[in-house]
């Protein structure tokens, strides 16, 4: 049997999965999801949750609850582990071939990624054609 590689959700997919609205995921990212839950390699960088954070202060994502009691409850439910933004992780995020540029999450989640050998499910368009210019294992 081989192993499952660790699935990094990108923060809109965890936002999603935590608030129950499954509809956003397509059948492949569901099954992808379930099989790195049910491996204990579902995976979440912790810059996704200061990027939680920006967006619910700005009044772009509208919790169910105080944004730190969201959090906490959402990293307690016992299937996401907390990939560490590490300094290999944050230089390799000011450094990711092929010419890729954005916001500080949007280079740290990929470069997250790379660094542990996991796989990406995204939506973002500059982050999936990354993947399909082979910069990125996409789900």
């Amino acid at each position: 049997m081989t192993a499952v590689k660790p699935l990094l959700l990108d923060t809109h997919y965890w936002i999603w999965m935590e608030s129950g609205a499954t509809g956003h995921f397509s059948k492949a990212a569901m099954r992808a999801v379930e099989e790195a839950d049910k491996a204990g390699a579902l995976l979440l960088s912790v810059i996704s949750i200061w990027e939680l954070g920006m967006l619910e202060a700005k009044g772009r994502v509208r919790l169910d609850a105080p944004c730190q009691a969201w959090v906490a409850e959402a990293l307690n439910s016992g299937s996401i582990s907390l990939a560490p933004l590490t300094p290999e992780i944050a230089l390799a995020s000011s450094r990711l071939p092929g010419g890729f540029e954005g916001d500080p999450a949007d280079c740290i989640i990929p470069a997250t990624a790379r660094q542990l050998g996991a796989r990406l499910l995204t939506r973002d368009r500059n982050l999936l054609d990354y993947g399909r210019r082979k910069h990125l294992m996409l789900v």
